[in-house]
């Protein structure tokens, strides 16, 4: 199991002001109870969605198992009209299946339990456009109501997601804070602090460690040492993600989401090429990039020199660039 567990904080009737006064500085997740999110919560319905968007194609993952991975990518992509993806990832079980080969050779096995559906809306043109649910799916505006504790000018990206029953994502962090807006069903939400990365086992913006209940220890013997913050999220709930902190995220039931996404930092830490908010800052890749070439250096170096410096190096970051109050 992993380390230790610790609620996330839910509280009601949150203003503007006491949230960027009070909770947003602390750097932490909270859940918000009874923001007005404007009739979304009661009105997108499987009904309602299949007939507000129609027949339009999205781009949608599907999966075999439960637990997705980007690392590996046990999922595949398919294109499907937007109302028949309401509908098959709402349904209890499946009459036609995506994965044909795969799911024969699961049956075979006895492996086999259902397939799964995941939408995470894009802009028009992926590479150069961000997902804003205004623009991909206008006829839900006027629904929804973003909480407003952030300025017009911060706005990124507005993320529509639809999941099947027991869909997990990967344990990510994005580099932008972030609301998520439980529209309707339930999920099960858990997330590491940043200063808790050490051990998660990154491959870029991503932990290997898939299943977060029962880690193989084994293989990510440092996974017990993390701390793990959990929380429920309702219809109608939002979760306060802050930039860079890990995140898990369960369907426990068929449900709809929103995340906005802002910028908290000036414009110009961003890279420009990033659409999805998850490329690192700018600064933070050309010092990765600083770091890569330093260490090709090193390895012109005998072993025992190699090491020696190496640990220096490693000693040199600690004293200069962490955080005083680093823990």
């Amino acid at each position: 199991m992993a380390g230790q567990r610790l609620p996330v904080p839910r509280l009601e009737g949150v203003s503007q002001e006491h949230f960027l006064q009070h909770l947003y500085p602390q750097r932490k997740p909270v859940v918000l109870e009874g923001i007005d999110l404007g009739t979304c919560t009661s009105k997108w319905t499987v009904d309602y969605l299949s007939k507000i968007g129609g027949g339009r194609e999205v781009k949608i993952h599907v999966a075999a198992v439960a637990q997705m991975d980007f690392i590996s990518k046990n999922f595949v992509y398919r294109t499907l009209p937007f109302d028949k993806l309401v509908q098959r990832a709402a349904e209890e079980k499946h009459k036609e299946f995506f994965i044909s080969e795969r799911v024969l050779m699961l049956f075979f096995f006895g492996m086999f339990k259902d397939e799964k559906y995941y939408l995470r809306s894009l802009g028009e043109d992926p590479r150069k456009d961000v997902a804003d649910i205004r623009k991909q799916f206008p006829l839900l505006e006027g629904d929804i109501k973003f909480p407003k504790f952030f300025k017009e000018e911060q706005f990124f990206s507005s993320v529509f997601r639809i999941s099947s029953p027991g869909l997990q994502l990967w344990t990510h962090y994005d580099v932008m804070d972030n609301f998520l807006i439980q529209v309707t069903g339930k999920k099960r939400v858990v997330l590491f602090s940043p200063r808790d990365a050490q051990y998660l086992y990154l491959s870029g913006t991503k932990s290997e460690v898939l299943n977060i209940d029962d880690p193989d220890l084994a293989k990510y013997p440092l996974f017990s040492k993390a701390r793990r913050y959990e929380c429920s999220l309702n219809a109608g709930d939002v979760l306060f993600i802050p930039a860079l902190w890990f995140h898990n995220v369960i369907s426990e039931e068929f449900g709809v989401g929103v995340n906005v996404f802002w910028k908290h930092l000036p414009s110009e830490c961003y890279d420009k090429t990033d659409t999805y908010g998850n490329k690192d800052l700018t600064a933070a890749s050309r010092a990765a990039q600083i770091l890569d070439r330093a260490l090709k250096t090193l390895a012109e170096l005998p072993e025992e020199y190699r090491d020696f410096y190496a640990r220096r190096m490693v000693l040199h970051i600690q004293d200069k660039a962490y955080s005083k109050n680093f823990e």
